[in-house]
């Protein structure tokens, strides 16, 4: 159910395809209204892959599906248009040009920023022959780590009551993530995210926050992990006790679960509830958070929460 994920063994693959979606969820970004903490931005797992979920164009709207069962980029619109390509190994560049034909041939007009997010030191899309690997099989795994970690993290959003995200995928750090909030407004957020303009940064880190998330690794941290972190963050927070397996790194600055630890857990799924909560009670309790008026019982199917 959790399968094996060896950063080394799908890197440029990883890259290559992190790189994809970035061009695609820019388009998203370009035509979609936009939304607190840029919830426009994201996508979400499906059944198949990652989607963009449905997008304006004009009194229409298209939908983008990354397909990591039959790998093909799908897309339709509600004009009844259906469109795509094979997912299999191109450069960025490719990708970037065939994406735009295709497009085009639905009739979408739309311009996005050529520059990676998030990143340095990496060619603009266009021009990326760099990155072309696609290891179908490892993409694969990948998707069926994003399924179980939704799952478990829509589960946990079931036990808040106060404001809190979608559990929704950024295409920019490539993370799936979900995040609870205080309620109160944060400090202004110093910007300085590499391939990340700090207007950004700074409303996406408007109000005090708690957040959670899966993420495959890099290069400067090469293996899957769990992660969770509070902004700002409270004194006291990095030195609570949290899951079994889990620690606080202290330079990404984050509580980390490492994703091998959780396959070898007798109970993954618990294991992973508990990093949740754990860690969100450490933000909680050091933050002064109103612990008894934003949460309650974790959702149960077909049962109405009692009040």
């Amino acid at each position: 159910m959790w399968p094996d994920l060896p950063y080394a063994a799908w890197r440029d693959t990883l890259q290559t395809l992190h790189l994809w979606t970035q061009i695609v969820g820019k388009v998203r970004t370009a035509l979609t209204p936009w939304l607190n903490h840029s919830w426009h931005v994201p996508f979400y797992v499906t059944a198949r892959g990652i989607g963009t979920s449905p997008i304006p164009i004009g009194t229409e709207i298209i939908e983008i599906d990354f397909d990591f069962i039959g790998h093909r980029l799908a897309v339709r619109t509600s004009r009844g248009d259906e469109d795509g390509f094979p997912l299999a190994p191109q450069s960025v560049a490719d990708f970037h040009r065939r994406f735009f034909e295709l497009l085009n041939r639905l009739g979408v007009s739309v311009t996005i920023d050529d520059t990676p997010s998030e990143m340095t030191g990496v060619p603009r899309y266009s021009l990326d022959r760099q990155h072309a690997s696609y290891d179908a099989e490892a993409v694969h795994r990948f998707w069926r780590v994003l399924v179980q970690a939704d799952r478990v993290f829509k589960l946990f959003r079931t036990g808040f009551l106060g404001k809190a995200s979608p559990v929704h995928f950024f295409w920019g750090s490539f993370d799936l993530a979900a995040t609870r909030f205080s309620g109160r407004t944060a400090p202004r957020h110093p910007g300085g995210v590499p391939g990340l303009s700090d207007a950004v940064a700074c409303e996406a880190y408007s109000h005090e926050e708690c957040s959670a998330g899966f993420w495959p690794g890099n290069d400067s941290f090469p293996r899957a992990a769990f992660y969770s972190y509070a902004y700002p963050e409270p004194a006291g927070y990095r030195s609570r006790a949290v899951s079994a397996g889990a620690s606080f790194d202290t330079t990404l600055g984050e509580f980390i679960l490492p994703y091998d630890t959780l396959r070898a857990a007798a109970d993954p799924d618990a294991l992973l509830l508990d990093f949740l909560n754990t860690t969100y009670i450490a933000a909680a309790e050091t933050g002064g958070w109103d612990r008894a008026a934003l949460e309650c019982p974790i959702g149960v199917p077909g049962r109405v929460r009692p009040v």
